[in-house]
């Protein structure tokens, strides 16, 4: 595995004084775990709001991330944020198209498509969310799902400028979470119906005592974290795989 990557999906918490606080105990854990940390690691936060967080970030080993992107270039759409404004903030990754905006916010495959592209065309790493319900899961159909979400979510992508992130709709916030072989079963077909050098995260209840087991499968390069990031020690746990 050439590279790891650990996100953390922080959703709609922490205010800026509590951001403050996560960053300065943060520091001081990674300045006292770097010795276990990973190798060859890329890790980042996606925060609910980017300008002030994006200078204190400056002062952390950690990598910018956002939650959500427009698929709009610039114009009048109001309340979006683009993906050109959020190159200025140094902005590394976007999560793209998670279960919670197509479910809340009717986000399709071709929103997702269209925001995906716009994040490569800015120079920002597209993380694009699959995952199928517990329906669809029961019912036998996840592959079916998945391949009709990477088919249309990715139509004319390059590849080699994406992130893809399986989150089974059923393992979100829920404490349940797919096995290791699970994971990995999905993960590989993911693989096989994209490209061998996708990095492929898995996410859904990921934690400290799962994750390690997780990245021990073939083809699970990292993990989208929600939850379990959310405090400085548990996110460094996440890190050195809790050594």
């Amino acid at each position: 595995m050439s590279k790891t990557v650990i996100i953390g999906n922080w959703k709609m918490n922490k205010t800026l004084s509590e951001t403050k606080e996560f960053f300065t105990e943060f520091n001081s854990l990674y300045t006292n775990n770097k010795n276990k940390i990973i190798s060859n690691l890329d890790f980042a936060v996606a925060v609910p709001f980017i300008n002030t967080t994006a200078f204190e970030l400056n002062k952390t080993e950690l990598q910018l991330a956002v939650q959500n992107i427009s698929q709009f270039e610039k114009g009048a759409y109001t309340g979006e944020i683009s993906a050109q404004m959020l190159l200025e903030q140094k902005v590394k990754y976007a999560i793209v198209g998670h279960s919670e905006r197509r479910q809340y916010f009717k986000e399709t495959d071709q929103d997702v498509n269209a925001k995906t592209h716009q994040a490569i065309k800015n120079n920002i790493i597209p993380v694009v969310c699959v995952g199928e319900t517990l329906e669809e899961y029961e019912k036998n159909q996840t592959n079916q799902v998945i391949e009709h979400q990477l088919k249309h979510s990715l139509q004319n992508v390059d590849l080699s400028k994406v992130i893809i992130a399986y989150e089974p709709i059923w393992a979100i916030g829920t404490g349940k979470t797919a096995t290791p072989e699970q994971a990995q079963k999905v993960c590989k077909f993911i693989k096989e119906k994209t490209d061998k050098n996708t990095l492929i995260l898995y996410g859904g209840s990921v934690n400290p005592e799962n994750i390690e087991q997780l990245l021990n499968q073939s083809d699970i390069d990292g993990a989208l974290v929600g939850g379990a990031s959310l405090k400085a020690d548990s996110f460094i746990k996440l890190l050195t795989l809790n050594k």
